[in-house]
């Protein structure tokens, strides 16, 4: 084909990047690139060049086709299939996936970072004797299903020797395999257009004729080839030029395929609804259609595409023009003869959609057909491709109250595979069309959960407000879930929400709802938060107890917890019942991760960081955010971590923290969550007490416990009452102790106990102080919160030098120091050096050492293998091959100077202590 034969001009740069690649494939490195251009600016080419230039490697090609948009794995699968038979090397867990995504057997939805990671094998299965090259082209067109799993694939690619490289037609989304190099693919410049033109164009050709094609073209490649194979002979003459911009390629082959006899026209474009490329299919459903092998002809001539064991079009525009260039009638003909052709057992998703897009009107059996197909889609992971199954059963559904249903059902999946425009679109649809009040509520109900979702701030809680009243006389159930959807957004809107979505106008409301006669842990959680707001901790704390006790005891469904989770651990820790609280966060963890609900994962990690950090686990909160890191890999989530945060200010990292800060903050601001800047406020207010600087942790200090966000206002106050008193504003330290008091009104909390008594003690002199120091040391030694022990055990100290006992001070500044080191919050380690130093205590101020050389995911490996796991297990849990273990281990090996596994328990001994920065 023309775009085979020609002779390669130009792109000397980008092919240098290529072979530079395909070298380090070569010597056992991988890599992954992504071409980013305009139609025709040659990424078929180059993707065809890299091809040529891989001899001895295993080559795999996968072209994104636009009709396969809405099904589930489909390019996964053109991608595994050539390499279908070493998956039986893969770990049972693996290989399970794989088969299910694919159809092949039954079972739920597996992890998409179990499928994954099954694909990461089967690449480094393959690549074991040869390299492997992977050519995505129309990545733009992958349904979502395999964009995120070859997304994550390529980003965890080391040392497979196994080289992705995917092309992208723009104008896409920037977030459309985000994270992976790019490679632009610009027009020609003027020389190398004006090269390719005289090399197709031999002769003489006009010089003003020349230039006129280039500037036009734009030094778009296919548009100069267009032009030397349709006009060659009135070109040399140079008084006719059928111009072909770069912007109306499209166009100009619909043209061309309009010029081609009618059954060629046909075949073409049964050709272009047939996905897949199968020419016994295509051979099949052209007999239907009446056209035998003689149509392909004229097409094949004109190097528009070629049949053979494949069908093959000579580019992707081409593919998209056929499509284009028939007409309503035909394409519903093209499809119902590709539903008749293909096999109902093996192909069922495949056969119904086709029959959906032949079908003109209502028809329950289509729908019923598609509704069913939607089921199956979510089952295999698909939920991108059950929200357009149900979006498509709905339209075809004749019953006007079904179709609503269906409609509302539709925009719920919509939401949850983040295609928020047009889950409100339906919302729209099914609220014009309801046919009672309850379906009116419900729509209103997916449009507030779906504004949440989109932009998470100001006006979602009005319109959950709004929903959940006019559900109270409907379904009083729903009424009571959807308040406590608006609390939540209420919540996390803060100070941004609407004057309307206000925290405590939303509890107010939640309050005067009819109550249940049940004891479901959502009827005692939703009450309990509401009052928490409006009258306190001492009225909510029964109603919240009694949540959280019937959340983690009793037998809450997956789906109640993977929603609700966020909402339990607030419950908890409003108690302050930190056992509670870690149990209800790590519960989320584990529950999300186990159902491969990622998104719901993101959320819950960066939680649990956050508990994990307050009982001094640094090793596990770092371990944590790397999970972390590659969820949102796989969901292409650029929200900031708020576990981040807070590592950082407890780290005492002011250089890294400060514009991760800033950015968290601006984020926030953008999407309308004012509890995004609370957390910044608490984290600068941290980070600043650490590192003594004082006036700024007040002035942070201040802004975070502003308002009433319940248990995150709660929180921000003992670091105000040390703010305040550290900067000399006791009248400001005495205000927020007694609101500190109102909030840790639980009798039972040695938390609540321990923090109260510190921030007395900073407050009074003599024997009062010394009392209350020595309750909150006490009280906190009784607990896991070693952070929360050892700043007390600071402040007591600081407060014993202060009154000349040096000895005294010496004893819990020392234990303070201890724990500082151990738990790696360096800011507070140095103050508190400091502070031994003025006792007359001689310490030596920390330097790093060669654990500290390590990255983060170089620590988490090294640590896990000295503790037994196979580079097998390893690989597994954090979604890497076992080749890219063993290569990172030979790194840990040169950077803690040893060679074996047996040497890691002595390089690291010490769990707390052993931290890679």
């Amino acid at each position: 084909m023309a775009a085979r034969t020609t002779a390669f001009r130009g792109r000397t740069e980008e092919r240098h990047r290529l072979d530079d690649a395909l070298r380090r494939a070569r010597t056992g490195e991988s890599g992954a690139l992504v071409l980013r251009g305009e139609a025709g600016i040659g990424k078929t080419t180059l993707l065809e060049y890299l091809s040529d230039q891989a001899t001895g490697c295993r080559v795999v090609q996968v072209t994104g086709v636009e009709s396969e948009l809405e099904l589930p794995f489909a390019a996964l699968h053109q991608l595994c299939l050539p390499m279908f038979d070493l998956i039986a090397a893969l770990p049972d867990p693996q290989s399970h996936a794989l088969r299910v995504v694919f159809g092949h057997v039954a079972g739920d939805a597996p992890d998409k970072f179990v499928v994954g990671l099954a694909v990461l094998g089967l690449l480094s299965e393959a690549a074991t004797n040869q390299p492997v090259v992977c050519l995505v082209d129309d990545a733009q067109w992958l349904d979502d299903a395999s964009v995120q799993v070859l997304g994550f694939v390529a980003r965890r690619l080391a040392a497979e020797s196994v080289l992705m490289v995917f092309a992208v037609r723009e104008p896409a989304g920037e977030q459309l395999l985000a994270g992976i190099p790019v490679l632009a693919v610009p027009s020609l410049d003027h020389d190398e257009a004006v090269a390719l033109l005289t090399a197709i164009l031999p002769g003489q050709l006009d010089r003003r004729v020349r230039d006129r094609i280039v500037a036009e073209t734009h030094g778009n490649p296919l548009a100069l080839l267009e032009l030397a194979q349709r006009g060659k002979a009135e070109l040399m003459g140079g008084f006719a030029f059928p111009a072909i911009g770069a912007g109306n390629l499209h166009d100009h082959y619909v043209r061309r395929i309009r010029e081609l006899p009618d059954p060629t026209r046909l075949l073409l474009l049964l050709a272009a609804a047939e996905p897949t490329g199968d020419a016994t299919v295509l051979w099949r459903a052209a007999q239907s259609l009446g056209l035998g092998s003689a149509a392909a002809a004229p097409a094949e001539e004109a190097q528009l595409f070629e049949v053979g064991e494949q069908v093959r079009f000579s580019h992707p525009l081409i593919r998209s023009a056929a499509y284009s260039a028939g007409t309503p009638e035909r394409r519903r003909a093209v499809n119902a003869a590709l539903a008749d052709a293909l096999d109902a057992e093996a192909e069922p998703e495949r056969r119904v959609w086709h029959l959906a897009a032949a079908t003109t009107g209502p028809d329950d059996d289509v729908a019923a057909a598609l509704y069913d197909a939607a089921e199956c889609a979510r089952a295999r992971g698909g939920v991108a491709a059950a929200a357009s199954f149900l979006q498509r059963a709905a339209a075809l559904t004749a019953d006007a109250r079904q179709r609503t249903e269906r409609t509302l059902e539709a925009a719920q999946a919509h939401l949850d595979a983040g295609r928020y425009d047009t889950a409100l679109g339906l919302v729209a649809e099914a609220e014009a069309h309801a046919v009672d009040d309850l379906q009116r509520a419900r729509a209103d109900l997916v449009r507030g959960l779906t504004g949440r979702a989109a932009k998470s701030g100001s006006d979602a809680p009005v319109a959950l407000v709004r929903a959940a009243r006019r559900l109270e006389s409907l379904d009083p159930s729903l009424a009571r879930d959807t308040y406590l959807d608006a609390w939540g957004a209420a919540l996390v809107a803060g100070s941004l929400a609407h004057p309307d979505g206000d925290l405590m106008l939303v509890s107010r409301a939640a309050c005067s709802a009819p109550s249940s006669s049940s004891a479901s842990p959502i009827d005692s959680l939703g009450p309990g938060l509401a009052t928490l707001v409006t009258d306190g901790t001492a009225a909510a704390a029964p109603a919240l107890r009694q949540a959280v006790t019937s959340f983690l005891d009793a037998n809450v469904s997956l789906d109640v917890f993977l929603r609700r989770g966020v909402l339990v651990a607030n419950a908890a820790l409003s108690l302050w019942d930190f056992e509670a609280w870690d149990t209800a966060s790590s519960r989320h963890v584990a529950l999300a991760r186990e159902a491969g609900a990622l998104a719901p994962l993101a959320n819950a990690l960066n939680a649990h960081r956050v508990v994990v950090l307050w009982r001094g686990d640094v090793e596990h909160a770092r371990d944590l955010g790397l999970e972390e890191q590659r969820v949102k890999e796989v969901t292409g989530t650029q929200r900031a971590s708020y576990g981040d945060l807070f590592l950082l200010a407890y780290q005492g990292n002011a250089a890294q923290a400060a514009p991760l800060i800033a950015t968290v903050a601006a984020e926030a601001t953008a999407r309308g969550e004012g509890l995004g800047l609370q957390i910044a406020d608490r984290a600068t207010a941290l980070l600043n007490l650490g590192l003594g600087h004082y006036d700024l942790a007040f002035d942070a200090a201040v802004r975070a416990a502003e308002g009433n966000l319940g248990p995150f206002t709660a929180q921000a106050l003992p670091d105000l009452v040390e703010a305040a008193v550290r900067s000399g504003a006791k009248d400001a330290a005495m205000r927020a102790l007694d609101r500190l008091t109102a909030y840790a009104a639980v009798p039972e909390s040695d938390w609540a106990a321990g923090l109260l008594a510190r921030s007395r003690a900073l407050i009074s002199v003599g024997d009062a102080a010394e009392r209350s120091y020595t309750e909150a040391v006490e009280h906190l030694g009784r607990t896991r919160l070693r952070f929360e022990l050892a700043r007390s055990r600071l402040l007591f100290g600081e407060w014993l030098r202060r009154e000349r006992r040096r000895s005294d001070a010496r004893i819990h500044l020392k234990a303070a120091f201890e724990e500082f080191v151990a738990m790696g919050a360096d800011g507070f380690a140095e103050r508190t050096r400091h502070e031994l130093l003025a006792t007359g205590e001689k310490v030596r101020k920390r330097t790093s050492d060669t654990l500290n050389d390590l990255t983060p995911q170089e620590g988490q490996i090294a640590r896990m293998a000295r503790d037994g796991r196979t580079n097998q297990e390893i690989g597994s849990e954090l979604y890497i091959s076992a080749r890219t273990v063993e290569w990172h281990l030979r790194k840990v090996f040169g950077k803690l100077g040893i060679s074996s596994r047996r040497e890691l328990r002595d390089a690291l001994p010490d769990r707390e202590v052993a931290r890679a920065t």
